[in-house]
């Protein structure tokens, strides 16, 4: 493992950057980061390009490793440890945004989690060089959420691939499954109590599954689920209407900040994170739905692991938006469900594992085929590191080994 250096009288600091799939960013071994949280927020500001202090509109992010929108900002800090049931990678996500220097510690990112077993193969902290299936317990922080990862390496030694939308080409395919992914953030499956809520005379759905979303009927909105994401944001109705939903949807939830306190509505309309939100219709493709999904702030391009994963299980709820359009039954007895959830890559496939009981529906797991790869492994130097920031490295570069 690579440990901060000193170069030209500069600190370099070690990290992966590396995609897991359709969103990109970095992924930084834990033991080496700084202990203070304010140093190593400071650390990521670097890293990524975004705005020490205040905001700066339009910033592109040249002078960082991030890349505009928020799948492409994301960092997490992973380490490997043993537990109860073995080897397990604990992992703690920073998601980012370019305009400003604020980092949400609130999340996961299930597109960004396919990565984190692929790097700890890279770096050697565990061996899969014998041909099969190869599993890794990954325990995320943000959420108190695990997840099961799993790779599979051929016969010839090499990783089986996968093709996805949204991305090009073969790559290693890395399957999650979700356990227990009820309540994530909120401690239920419905938040607001409701299977369906009326917002600013549209009818959504409030469903935490991995993350908590706001599934809106897009016929409310004036919209199919079809359009591009680009005529989307453009549509400055449209996206005004959306915040104002998602903010009083989050509220309806009451969503908190990571320590318990309850978001304001003002932090919920400038959130990059919570509630995920979505229109969605009836497919047209050969899926079960249609969706346009937004992570809140920008859309996203295909569709994300957890929102994914929050819209299969929504198709199983009675009476709500997604489970109107879908029409999705369970029985007594713990099934696989499949749904091919249609976005702007093309469909998606997503798995619930759940049954019906008398006091309602229970989700057992929820699954998702993903692809990722290493992009560059390296030192970056940052260059105006505070002197405190320099201390923390200086410290961290000394430890044993």
């Amino acid at each position: 493992m690579l440990y901060p250096k000193k170069h030209n009288n500069i600190w370099e600091f070690p990290v992966h950057h590396m995609r897991g799939g359709t969103s990109t960013g970095l992924v930084i071994w834990e033991d080496i980061a700084p202990r203070q949280t304010e140093l190593r927020e400071e650390l990521l500001r670097h890293l990524m390009g975004v705005p020490l202090i205040g905001e700066q509109p339009g910033n592109r992010q040249i002078t960082g490793l991030g890349r505009g929108p928020a799948t492409s900002n994301k960092v997490f800090f992973a380490t490997l440890e043993q537990s109860d049931q073995g080897l397990r990678l604990v992992s703690t996500l920073a998601q980012l945004a370019a305009e400003h220097g604020r980092i949400d510690w609130s999340v996961n990112c299930g597109n960004m989690s396919s990565a984190l077993q692929i790097w700890a193969i890279h770096t050697g902290q565990i061996d899969a060089s014998a041909a099969g299936a190869h599993t890794l317990e990954i325990f995320n922080t943000n959420t108190g959420v695990s997840t099961t990862s799993r790779v599979v390496i051929d016969s010839d030694g090499q990783f089986s691939t996968a093709e996805i939308p949204g991305v090009m080409g073969l790559h290693p395919a890395v399957d999650l499954f979700l356990h227990n992914p009820v309540g994530a953030k909120t401690g239920t499956l419905l938040p607001t109590g409701n299977a369906t809520d009326v917002i600013d005379g549209c009818r959504v759905s409030c469903v935490d599954v991995a993350v908590p979303m706001v599934i809106i009927r897009a016929e409310d909105m004036g919209k199919t689920a079809t359009e591009t994401m680009q005529a989307l944001e453009a549509d400055p109705h449209f996206m005004t209407r959306l915040k104002v939903i998602w903010t009083a949807a989050g509220l309806k939830m009451q969503l908190r900040h990571k320590d318990g306190r309850l978001l304001t509505a003002d932090e919920l309309a400038a959130s990059e994170t919570i509630p995920k939100v979505c229109i969605v219709a009836a497919p047209r493709d050969g899926g079960d739905i249609a969706v346009r999904y937004f992570t809140p702030q920008t859309g996203h391009n295909s569709m994300a692991v957890s929102g994914g994963c929050c819209l299969a299980a929504a198709t199983l709820i009675p009476g709500s938006v997604a489970h109107d359009i879908a029409g999705k039954s369970l029985s007594a007895e713990a099934t696989e469900q499949f749904i091919g959830i249609e976005n702007p890559a093309g469909i998606l496939g997503a798995s619930v594992i759940a049954r019906h009981t008398p006091e309602g529906i229970d989700i057992q797991q929820s699954a998702y085929q993903r692809s990722a790869q290493v992009l560059l492994q390296g030192y970056m130097p940052l260059y105006g590191a505070s002197p405190a920031l320099q201390q923390a490295l200086a410290e961290i570069s000394q430890l044993p080994r």
